[in-house]
């Protein structure tokens, strides 16, 4: 059902489904950024209309809300273990059309990867979906290029215009939360990105390993992480065992966030460690994001959200990238077509 609602009738079914849900959104937070002075957006618990941020993207994506960036996974003695409690509230999560199509890149690889994980899927379960219409395209964005600027697959449809609010509820439940008028409208997603990108279709390891196209990044990046961390559809973790001061045979076992690009992440035993330069860690996130994942699920990882670009501290240009990609292999396609003739 399509209504119609005000501000004010839209906070009160808000405070209707907080008996029972845990509400997430884009929220703008100051002095939160990554100086001082600085602001940035991230998913927060919200009571309230006005503390979701519309008009700006996330600089963080609701990954962090299904997947945590630390999250235990038991407690244990020197006898025994327990898994923490589960808070049985639902959760009402607020995103865009990317993020809800990133969702399902994060399912296949944690719910549909040879085996379920039981950490991720308890907290999947318990979500709905609330998206947020995009009228313009945002910087560094070009998920119409990937194909996730629209979706239907939603339990609520939200549109803002001025003081009315539109709602598109596809979920019963939410029916008898929310009071309006019936009015028809459209969803608002974007047709068209200012950032194209054109992907290499079937990409041989054999053909990009060796390129010197990554040798400029061995300097360029740092290595932070930081675009694996804004990242929706990036879900590598490490496990850490943190012993109480208390009583060093007590302690926890946290699964935490990592990142391809950190050094360590690599490092075998016997002091084995691949991929040592960052140009090498570069080839192999583009790899993934782009042609590996798609081998085995048969569509791109990459949402075209372009947080990597907006995170980036030293300006590296993921959706750059590709496109530098996509030209040195039709080059080296023409040298060797060239060379049959």
């Amino acid at each position: 059902m399509k209504i119609s609602l005000t501000k004010e009738d839209f906070n009160i079914g808000l405070e209707k489904l907080k008996k029972d849900y845990r509400i997430f959104a884009p929220k703008f937070l100051p002095f939160k950024g990554t100086f001082s002075d600085t602001p940035v957006i991230r998913y927060e618990e919200i009571n309230s209309f006005e503390e979701i941020c519309f008009d700006q993207k996330s600089d963080f994506s609701p990954k962090e809300v299904l997947l945590p960036i630390t999250q235990r996974m038991f407690y244990f003695t020197e006898n025994d273990y327990k898994e923490p409690d589960v808070d049985n509230k639902k959760i009402l999560l607020f995103l865009r059309s990317c993020d809800l199509h990133s969702v399902k890149r994060v399912d296949e690889i944690y719910l549909r990867n040879k085996f379920s994980d039981k950490y991720y899927e308890t907290l999947r379960n318990k979500v709905k979906f609330a998206v947020m219409g995009c009228a313009e395209s945002f910087e560094n964005c070009f998920c119409v290029d990937m194909g996730t600027n629209e979706t239907d697959e939603y339990d609520m449809g939200v549109k803002t215009d001025g003081e009315k609010i539109f709602l598109d509820i596809r979920t019963e439940e939410f029916l008898t939360e929310f009071s309006g008028n019936e009015e028809e409208f459209g969803m608002d997603f974007v047709k068209k990105n200012k950032v194209h990108v054109s992907i290499p279709e079937n990409i041989n390891l054999e053909d990009v390993i060796d390129l010197d196209l990554w040798r400029e990044y061995d300097s360029r990046c740092i290595a932070c992480g930081k675009c694996n961390f804004v990242c929706p559809t990036c879900t590598c973790t490490t496990t850490q065992d943190i012993f109480y001061k208390e009583n060093s045979s007590n302690g926890e076992r946290r699964r935490v966030w990592a990142s391809c690009h950190v050094d360590g992440f690599s490092d075998m035993a016997g002091g084995h460690s691949f991929r040592q330069k960052h140009g090498d860690r570069m080839r192999f996130k583009v790899m993934h994001k782009i042609s590996d994942f798609r081998k085995r699920f048969g569509y791109q990882m990459c949402t075209g959200c372009g947080r990597c670009d907006d995170g980036c501290p030293e300006y590296i240009s993921f959706s750059n990238c590709i496109n530098k990609l996509n030209k040195v292999l039709k080059e080296k396609s023409a040298g060797l077509e060239g060379k049959d003739e």
